[in-house]
């Protein structure tokens, strides 16, 4: 783990590096130059690259370090609990505290990251600047209870869909060169409205104490933020359109294909309605997206300058 991490920190310089001659960096070189670097959290499939070259975060990291940011991506189980995907994030934030010789890190997490970032958040609080979830279903996904739905415990196609899921999720780990533990339905029990409810209990620090409102803007020391989209058959081009326009369908509520708007709140909601989908909100399939809509990676940038400001 180690060995890769550093392995990630030279790839952040060499993209730095090559990116400080441009013209747009020549007056804006240190636009996201925060005091903590910036730790990236996936969310399920969990790779931070997939075949040696597909970028789960495809041109953000990039796009922060042209400011000045000093960016980690981290991988994790593609599909398992909140709890054992936490811990394989916290071990990797602890290297990347060791490598750094930093205090702090400021973390973001997507989808199920979302629910890793708050993990660590509460098992080494002093070592956290900021927590940012970006289209995270902090109150659940309506997804998962549908296939839990489906697939109840102790049936035969709970153990038809656990096997078919943890297959794939073993295949997806094996691609990204990881070797990880997969466990499909944990993860599904995870999103589940029960499981994000027990989650919340441990881990309550930021959460809406309403239905719909936002959590607390600091906790323990560390600022929240969070965003989310409600988009998602954005551009007849992009083939996840297509699944997240048939997922969303489970939803009650204007939602991301798995997100639900109101459920992506989280501590200061910097914007609950991009015009985004679920991949779209980490720059997939490869940027594309709906015409017109917001450049993920401008919003990144954005928001790396809001923590830099506020002092993070």
């Amino acid at each position: 783990m180690f060995k890769k991490l550093m392995t990630a920190a030279v790839i952040t310089g060499a993209a730095l590096t090559a990116n400080v001659s441009s013209a747009w960096c020549l007056f804006n070189c240190d636009y996201t130059k925060t005091k903590y670097p910036v730790v990236l959290a996936p969310g399920v499939l969990g790779f931070d690259k997939l075949v040696g070259f597909v970028d789960y975060w495809y041109g953000i990291p990039g796009g922060l370090s042209d400011g000045g940011a000093r960016v980690f991506t981290t991988s994790a189980s593609a599909f398992n609990s909140s709890e054992a995907r936490g811990e394989q994030l916290l071990t990797q934030v602890q290297d990347i505290l060791a490598i750094t010789g930093v205090s702090k890190v400021n973390l973001m997490g997507h989808s199920h990251g979302g629910y890793s970032v708050r993990y660590v958040a509460d098992v080494i609080p002093t070592r956290v600047a900021s927590l940012t979830l970006i289209h995270s279903p902090v109150k659940g996904s309506p997804v998962a209870d549908l296939v839990r739905g489906v697939a109840a415990p102790g049936t035969f196609s709970e153990t038809v869909v656990q096997t078919v899921g943890t297959a794939v999720s073993q295949f997806i780990t094996f691609l990204a060169g990881n070797s990880y533990q997969e466990d499909f339905m944990a993860s599904m029990d995870s999103f589940t409205k029960t499981g994000s409810a027990a989650f919340i209990a441990k881990h309550p620090n930021g959460v809406p104490t309403t239905a719909c409102g936002e959590g607390a803007y600091t906790a323990n020391g560390i600022r929240n933020y969070s965003w989310g989209g409600t988009a998602t058959m954005a551009n007849v081009l992009d083939p996840l359109d297509y699944f997240f326009g048939l997922t969303a369908l489970a939803g009650s509520e204007p939602n991301d294909g798995l997100v639900g708007r109101c459920s992506s709140h989280f501590g200061k909601v910097l914007r609950d309605d991009y015009p985004w989908n679920h991949g779209d909100a980490i720059n997939q399939l490869f940027g594309v997206r709906g015409l017109f809509t917001p450049d993920p990676v401008d919003v990144y940038r954005e928001h790396a300058n809001r923590l830099k400001n506020a002092g993070v």
